[in-house]
């Protein structure tokens, strides 16, 4: 069972950045294949962007409305997974989770509480 915890959330202007945490405790935590979602009010969650354990190195993956202004990474051994956020815009205010996804697919397992990002215009 692996429990996720997210931070980093908060109120930025449009074109700020912010960096988002997930720390991830649990039996293989270092390993698993991770998501970051969102959630804006009224609408179905979102996939922001993945990345994939491999032996070759993570694989990562990002949705095309937010390629060249987010990155995706993650420490290993903190168990830490990281979202740097840019360029942020108005419409991408939401609850940001991160999640445990099944191995090759972008399919939630889990996630957790979240944390909220607003972005004023």
């Amino acid at each position: 069972q692996v429990r996720l915890v997210e931070s980093g959330g908060g109120l930025v202007q449009a074109e700020d950045s912010l960096r988002l945490t997930c720390v991830a405790s649990g039996r293989r935590a270092s390993n698993y294949d991770m998501a970051w979602y969102r959630q804006a009010p009224g609408k179905e969650r979102e996939i922001v962007d993945s990345i994939r354990f491999s032996f070759r190195g993570d694989i990562i993956s990002y949705a095309d409305s937010v390629k060249g202004r987010f990155t995706i990474s993650r420490d290993s051994a903190k168990h830490t997974m990281y979202l740097q956020m840019s360029r942020l815009r108005p419409e991408e205010t939401a609850i940001y989770y991160c999640d445990v996804v099944i191995p090759d697919t972008v399919e939630s397992i889990c996630w957790g509480q979240g944390t909220q990002v607003t972005v004023s215009a």
